[in-house]
């Protein structure tokens, strides 16, 4: 392989793709609500911010996972206030534990029990802040808003997407 080919190849996997999948995700948060709308169906069920950190995990590098699970939740909040600033910064943890999870657990277990538990773990991680967030700024709030059997479906789905795309790598 030539070396402009190989520069190539290491400014696309470094810099053009990670950019890429950023606006798309940037773009999917903005445009949600709208698309929502439309098409009556409450897309955050789906845990769409989750769904974003999936896709860098697969298709993008670490920093670029730890870029959107700190922004994404911020980026919301700056363009609709939603979520409230305090779940906010608590999505942003849970996103950030969940990124750092995966990678500590996939060089010591599979890749799909890896991916699951990470997400899993991180969500008992929020669960836990959001129970003190209840107890002292958030007193009217419910601790659980999407229904478990939701999320549990969107885990097992996310698991599956990054253990199909991780394994084809590993091939």
């Amino acid at each position: 392989m030539s070396a402009t080919a190989n520069i190539s190849t290491v400014s696309w996997k470094t810099y053009v793709k990670p950019a890429v999948l950023d606006v798309f995700a940037l773009a999917f948060i903005y445009f949600l609500p709208a698309i929502s709308h439309m098409l009556s169906i409450k897309l955050y069920l789906i845990e769409p911010m989750r769904l974003m950190l999936v896709l860098a995990l697969v298709h993008t590098n670490r920093k670029n996972a730890y870029l959107l699970a700190l922004t994404l939740p911020l980026f919301s909040f700056l363009i609709s206030a939603h979520p409230v600033l305090v779940k906010t910064m608590l999505i942003s943890a849970e996103l950030v534990v969940n990124v750092a999870l995966f990678y500590f657990l996939v060089k010591r277990i599979h890749v799909l029990p890896a991916i699951f538990l990470s997400i899993w773990l991180s969500k008992i991680f929020y669960y836990g802040l959001k129970y003190v967030a209840i107890l002292t700024v958030l007193p009217g709030d419910s601790l659980i808003s999407t229904p478990l059997l939701i999320q549990l479906s969107t885990s097992a789905v996310f698991s599956l997407y990054l253990f199909a795309f991780l394994r084809k790598r590993e091939d």
